[in-house]
């Protein structure tokens, strides 16, 4: 039987041997088959794997999506079908971007306000007993 060894399938997929591990405990990636020695062996396909789960992790998606995908690419998904979680994806991120640029928006106008209204606005937050501390 010929394969790589865990410590050889990290490094070739720039991952770490601990993340490995992780990604097969979790049921992500398949408990690769072992050698006469009790070596685990991992093939061409784990590294696809591996890179994949990478590359999707980069690209925000979670765990679960990625076992979820892996799932779904193990069976006879068609292009259709993937091209359609890549859109799902695609419209998260869309959605993640427009209220990040709602709070930059929100955070400049900030920035913009008069400072008596910013002082008068602070002074709210403070107790009401703690008269003299203006500045």
């Amino acid at each position: 039987m010929e394969g790589m060894t865990r410590g050889e399938l990290a490094r070739q997929a720039g991952l770490s041997p601990a993340a490995i591990r992780y990604y097969e405990d979790s049921g992500i990636l398949p408990v690769p088959e072992r050698s006469a020695s009790g070596y685990r062996l991992y093939s061409a396909d784990d590294l696809v794997k591996l890179k994949f789960i990478k590359d999707a992790k980069s690209l925000g998606y979670s765990l679960k999506e990625i076992q979820a995908a892996l799932a779904l690419l193990g069976s006879k998904m068609d292009e259709e079908h993937l091209k359609e979680l890549v859109r799902g994806k695609i419209a998260e991120i869309d959605e993640k971007i427009t209220a990040l640029r709602s709070i930059q928006d929100m955070l400049a106008g900030l920035l913009l306000t008069p400072q008596d209204e910013i002082q008068n606005y602070l002074k709210s937050f403070r107790a009401s007993g703690s008269k003299g501390t203006d500045n």
